[in-house]
């Protein structure tokens, strides 16, 4: 009989899985896209290229900094999965924008491809975020704790933004009829759904407790 996967071989057969149907998605893509049509500069379907783009590398960010900060195995190995998957799926992002012959920046606002995006995330450093995303004295602060301190405010932070992702997945969700675009989304929303629920045992460990929720 087979010995049982160890949780790292688990975790990198989840990743290995994800990372396929990330790859099914390109292809998907490429292959309907000249059928749909191409999306315009001020669609649903560019509008969120561009600001889960950038939402993803703040995520990817906060990644690396609580992987070199502690030496706890499994935050080290989620903040690992979080740094490929989203680098991965930014990549896609910015593959599509190029597609459809569009321009990686835009002078619309965030978010404006979203109707009432009243989840958006106002810093305490008077900047008005995307959904979920930390503030530059957040950011400051991860970058200048350590040990547990860091490690329970990267959980802390990094719920809320999947929170954030989660909401704008969806939404683009109702508002596209792109199949390529529809697929990336619910594999968003899938998966950082069950990054929360982990993330939340690890917060339990340590005896704290999650931001208050933007999905509530």
């Amino acid at each position: 009989m087979a010995a049982p996967l160890s949780d790292v071989a688990r975790r990198l057969a989840v990743l290995a899985a994800g990372l396929v149907v990330v790859a099914l998605v390109v292809g998907a893509g490429l292959l309907i896209g000249s059928r749909v049509g191409t999306p315009r500069d001020d669609s649903a379907e560019a509008g969120f290229a561009r600001d889960m783009a950038t939402h993803h590398a703040q995520a990817v960010e906060m990644s690396f900094v609580a992987r070199d900060k502690s030496s706890d195995h499994e935050l080290r190995t989620l903040a690992s999965d979080i740094i490929v998957t989203q680098s991965t799926q930014r990549g896609i992002f910015m593959g599509w924008l190029q597609q459809w012959g569009l321009s990686q920046a835009s002078a619309r606002a965030r978010m404006a491809w979203m109707p009432g995006h009243s989840h958006i995330t106002p810093a305490t450093d008077g900047v008005v975020l995307m959904h979920g995303m930390a503030s530059d004295a957040e950011r400051r602060r991860l970058s200048d704790a350590n040990g547990v301190d860091a490690e329970i405010l990267f959980l802390q932070l990094m719920i809320r933004h999947h929170e954030g992702g989660i909401v704008m997945a969806r939404a683009v969700m109702a508002l596209s009829g792109r199949r390529e675009l529809l697929q990336m989304a619910k594999s968003i929303d899938d998966g950082q759904r069950a990054e929360i629920v982990e993330m939340r045992k690890m917060l339990a460990a340590r005896g704290a407790q999650p931001l208050a929720s933007i999905l509530e």
